[in-house]
């Protein structure tokens, strides 16, 4: 053959070859297109279908943001443990853009490696972005520096710069789900649009069609976009075109489930049964009874709603902890402002440091009867009394190096007070500064209108007492001779979360002194410091001020009251073995707590009901570990002039 006539050749058998595995990977194409996993509604049959098979699930609630990562992967074990084929969370906008135009993807907040596990642990994932979450967090999720930015803005409607701000938002958030949606190959089944907005005043269609239309752009046909709305006359309000509706209850409404059934399928005819949010306890607030619900009673409403071959979802399976300042509040629309406790325990199936309890017991035997349970070893971190740990004064909040290392920015001068949003501050305290008029009476009333939370109030770093948003006290005297210069140190106790449009922080009202005619005197040109508190900030008063020994002059130590102002507390302990452990604050007045430099949240066990403070064994170190208490009202000295605090290995949540 000539050399032409074996390039022919060659070239003819190429050809084939080509053609052959074009047409073999058109078929494969064409193949893997047609079995594409896929998640919806059977509408004729009233189920899920889960790539063409009937599904039905038994889902938790554990919000990412509410444990620390490295104990991530144990918590969804053992929610999977208990029966759960689905882990249900909100997305927590504030958390992921705490400022205007900066994400934050890492540690607490890195959502994909959430995802990642969850997927590895054998668990769909729900996932509920919001915008607004509620979920008793500051400001239901919504960033503190969207009402600065737009001071008129009316979230969770068709205000165009809200709607703006929501598209930014999702430009960042959704390209970072789509590859985990179900149909791309992740976990995500089902994605919520909005959150019990029928209870929302607004109402506003426009908002809700714009919302699923933004949603869908990211989501598409790989994952089922849902509402969840609360079973009363306003569910029509959350039900969006388009959009699978669910509803939610707890076992306090269990007798009337017949009856939310029906409400359900007047907006929706068919498909699934679906209780979004089935409340096994319930959230607490600071000054209230701790919220507890009977784990026998919780087992048999679940039977209840299975026996309806329902799906459901636990709020909360796994509760966790609003570290930081991340606890939210409530005003049930009486005018009576409710800050929640720290812990988010819940009275959950499993407690706040991801043990098993007898709920969790009762709970999968219950769901044994329905679905295979998987054969799980999980194990549970120990829980260590480390003993007790003595406290030593380090800085006052009010002295010249106390404000040098927690103030944030320069100090503000201006006619009135500016807001913790005007400061750009998430939290943590606002310090108010004016000079005093001559007081011509004795004594002289203080008024402070419209404080949002409390204030303590010094005259020239002296002590005069508390205002209280919470307890409706906005007045009190102030004597001549106290000084000249009047102190408001203002403490952000958490935005208002649920069925809020805002709750900005700070003084908004006028501040007066009544003279002697009975006129009020208006107070102006006001210095507004910022003291976010953060935990680099902790360590950096640590590292300047440990060695310091103050005196008891300054600190009025005999008395234990904070006289001079609030005081950051330091302590050290050894750590043999890591272990869970729970600082009992029972001595103390109220303040915020930091191990090793992270902030664990707000403490207040005068106010009760919770009195100790979870700390992970994952915030832990093997060797020295430190705990600053900074204190606004009252130390702890069981023994005279000596503050100390005990790491127990039980929670007192009761208290």
């Amino acid at each position: 053959m000539s050399s032409h006539g074996q390039v022919w050749t060659t070239a003819i058998r190429g050809l084939v070859l080509f053609l052959v595995l074009g047409l073999t990977f058109g078929v494969a194409m064409e193949g893997s297109n047609s079995t594409k996993r896929s998640f919806d509604v059977d509408h004729d049959n009233d189920t899920f279908v889960l790539d063409g098979k009937p599904f039905r699930y038994v889902a938790g609630s554990f919000h990412y943001f509410r444990a620390l990562p490295k104990s991530w992967q144990n918590r969804l074990r053992t929610m999977r443990a208990a029966g759960l084929n689905v882990v249900d969370t909100y997305v927590e906008w504030s958390l992921h853009n705490p400022h205007d135009g900066i994400y934050d993807w890492k540690g607490i907040a890195d959502l994909e490696d959430f995802i990642k596990l969850a997927q590895q642990e054998d668990l769909y994932v729900i996932l509920r972005p919001g915008p607004y979450i509620c979920a008793e967090r500051d400001n239901g999720g919504l960033p503190h520096w969207l009402f600065t930015k737009y001071s008129n803005m009316q979230p969770r409607t068709s205000d165009p710069n809200y709607l703006k701000e929501v598209e930014i938002w999702y430009k960042q958030l959704m390209p970072r789900m789509q590859r985990f949606l179900y149909g791309n190959g992740g976990p995500i089944i089902m994605v919520q649009v909005e959150n019990e907005y029928g209870v929302f005043h607004a109402c506003d269609r426009d908002y809700l069609n714009w919302l699923r239309d933004e949603t869908q752009k990211y989501v598409e046909d790989n994952a089922l976009l849902f509402t969840t709305d609360i079973p009363n006359e306003r569910i029509a309000c959350g039900k969006i075109e388009g959009v699978f509706a669910t509803t939610d209850f707890g076992i306090d409404r269990i007798h009337e489930i017949d009856d939310i059934w029906k409400m359900l399928r007047a907006i929706q005819p068919t498909g699934p049964l679906v209780n979004s949010e089935f409340y096994p306890g319930w959230l607490t607030h600071w000054q209230e009874e701790n919220q507890r619900r009977d784990g026998k009673l919780v087992a048999e409403a679940l039977d209840k709603i299975l026996s309806y071959n329902a799906s459901v979802n636990f709020y909360m399976f796994f509760g966790g902890t609003n570290f930081g300042f991340t606890a939210g509040a409530n005003d049930w629309g009486y005018g009576k402002y409710t800050p929640d406790i720290t812990s988010y325990d819940y009275d959950a199936v499993m407690d706040e440091a991801g043990g098993i309890t007898e709920k969790y017991e009762l709970v999968r035997n219950v769901i044994k009867e329905y679905m295979e349970v998987p054969d799980i070893n999980v194990t549970m971190a120990s829980r260590i009394a480390y003993g007790s740990v003595i406290l030593k004064p380090i800085a006052t909040v009010l002295s010249g190096m106390g404000r040098s290392t927690l103030t944030r920015g320069k100090a503000i001068t201006a006619e009135k007070p500016q807001t913790f949003e005007e400061l750009d501050l998430y939290s943590g305290l606002v310090l108010y500064e004016t000079e005093l008029p001559r007081l011509e009476i004795d004594p002289t009333l203080l008024t402070v209108n419209d404080l949002r939370d409390r204030a303590f109030v010094y005259v020239d770093e002296q002590f005069v007492g508390t205002l209280s948003r919470e307890n409706q006290i906005f007045s009190l005297p102030l004597s001549k001779g106290w000084g000249n210069k009047l102190q408001l140190l203002v403490e952000n106790q958490g935005r208002i979360n649920f069925n809020v449009a805002n709750d900005t922080k700070g003084i908004m009202g006028d501040i007066t002194v009544q003279r002697l005619s009975g006129e009020k005197q208006k107070l102006v040109n006001w210095v507004s410091t910022a003291m976010p508190l953060d935990g680099d900030q902790i360590l950096d008063i640590i590292n300047k001020h440990k060695s310091i020994d103050m005196t008891d002059d300054v600190l009025n130590i005999k008395s234990h009251v904070m006289s001079n102002g609030p005081v950051v507390y330091y302590g050290e302990f050894l750590v043999g073995k890591l272990g869970d452990t729970y600082l009992n604050t029972t001595g103390w007045g109220k303040g915020v707590l930091y191990v090793n430099g992270f902030n664990l949240g707000r403490y207040w066990p005068q106010a009760g009901p919770q009195i100790t403070m979870y700390v992970p064994k994952e915030l832990l170190t093997l060797g020295l570990n430190s705990v600053v208490m900074l204190e606004y009202q009252l130390a702890n000295q069981k023994i005279p002039n000596i503050a100390s605090v005990e790491l127990m290995s039980k929670a007192q949540l009761d208290g």
